[in-house]
């Protein structure tokens, strides 16, 4: 699943670790290493000691994205770009194009529009099609503002909370981003190649690359038809109103709101509608939670992966460092399945709760703004969000282990340290 410079990372991080246990280093000791070497901002503040690699000796130049680079990104591997949420205090409900997050298996193709087509085939549809891009814009279109989230996204807690290293981008929760995505309506594609009322699966291919024991295979996802018939399921050819960008799927992606990342499959060229279900191999080992809590189901290694869970993050840098004095401290909340009623903060690590401001706009497979007051004394602090969504589904204190560290929802303890003047 991931390219020779990701796995030669991992084989990295498991040689640390043999290592670090070898020698008795704690867990905590090994975690530091691993922020120093791969730039992660887990202990970022932290001095390094005598015998440690300083991270400005190690830089990851991220050769599969396009887009400058703005400072505050996080770099997980040639193809990741993680959002630094410091740097979303002063933003407002959008995530600007070029601070939206990257995961790319490869380089972008590069693409004419052209000729570029989109394929709409398979035995689910009575007159396949072939569209132009000119074809594409040229239809009635939609705008919708929905979230696009990593299913890794906060990987590194399983990570932290089992003491169990994994392979893959270390995310903490800047996987996710919230655009205005403008395209048409995958019903209406779907309706002008004869859609038939038999049509079971809809299988999104893209132009991209990606690889699953050893064999390489142009990346596709599958969705249920009631999934892509949904009026807010598009193809999108505008992203917060400027043409796709090319780290972003240009010259055409698919959304499905509230679900996984890993469905909105970008560069998309070929669409096929079965009768019958789709089990790519893909699907079957990848899109699925595999661990004790989560048994199998028919067909596939564990359980699917559809829709996301409820998550929060603070705006603010890890771990942050402040001066005494009153802040505003803010942060977002979503979910997966609607949209956010109740956001409780604790400033204490759990001890005690209030409830945050909420802040509108607050849509559903989006998110939602909130605030409270602080008035910060000098210590040692875990700043903790807690949100609850309009269909009661609400952060737990903790989250099952699964073997790829996918869908994290627990409660996430943002450390703090505040410094008196001087």
């Amino acid at each position: 699943m991931f390219d020779q410079d990701d796995y030669l990372r991992s084989r990295l991080q498991e040689y640390i670790w043999d290592k670090s246990t070898d020698s008795g280093l704690s867990r905590k000791r090994f975690l530091q290493i691993l922020a120093t070497v791969f730039g992660g901002t887990a202990l970022g503040s932290l001095a390094p000691v005598r015998g440690e690699v300083k991270a400005d000796t190690i830089k990851i130049k991220p050769t599969k994205i396009i887009k400058p680079v703005p400072p505050g990104y996080i770099s997980h591997s040639q193809g990741t770009l993680e959002m630094n949420w410091s740097a979303m205090y002063k933003k407002g409900y959008l995530v600007p194009n070029d601070w939206f997050y990257v995961h790319n298996r490869s380089k972008p193709p590069t693409f004419d529009p052209s000729a570029w087509r989109l394929q709409i085939e398979g035995n689910g549809v009575s007159q396949p099609k072939q569209f132009t891009y000119d074809e594409i814009i040229g239809m009635p279109s939609v705008s919708v503002t929905s979230a696009i989230e990593c299913a890794a996204n906060g990987r590194i807690f399983f990570e932290e909370a089992y003491n169990k290293p994994f392979s893959g981008a270390r995310w903490r929760l800047g996987a996710i981003g919230v655009a205005e995505w403008t395209g048409v309506p995958i019903s209406l594609l779907l309706e002008r190649a004869g859609l038939k009322s038999t049509a079971r699966d809809v299988l999104i291919e893209g132009a991209d690359l990606d690889s699953l024991d050893a064999k390489q295979f142009k990346y596709s996802y599958v969705v249920p038809i009631a999934k892509a018939l949904l009026d807010n399921s598009i193809l999108v050819y505008a992203m917060n109103g400027e043409a796709l960008p090319l780290d972003h799927g240009s010259p055409c992606r698919v959304i499905f709101p509230g679900w996984a990342g890993n469905a909105n499959v970008k560069w998309v060229e070929r669409i096929e509608v079965s009768t019958m279900p789709i089990y790519t191999e893909w699907i079957k080992k990848q899109a699925v939670l595999i661990g004790s809590n989560y048994p199998s189901e028919p067909s596939l290694e564990g359980k699917l992966i559809t829709y996301q869970n409820v998550k929060s993050a603070f705006e603010l840098e890890w771990p942050a460092v402040l001066r005494t004095g009153a802040y505003l401290l803010r942060g977002r909340s979503w979910s997966g399945k609607g949209k956010i009623a109740r956001v409780e903060v604790s400033l204490d690590g759990g001890r005690t709760w209030q409830l945050a401001r909420l802040r509108e706009p607050n849509l559903p497979f989006a998110w939602t703004r909130w605030d409270v007051d602080w008035d910060a004394m000098p210590g040692e602090y875990l700043l903790q969000a807690r949100a609850t969504d309009n269909l009661g589904n609400t952060q737990p204190d903790s989250v099952p282990w699964n073997n790829m560290g996918l869908l994290y929802g627990g409660v996430v303890s943002h450390p703090v340290r505040v410094q008196g003047e001087g």
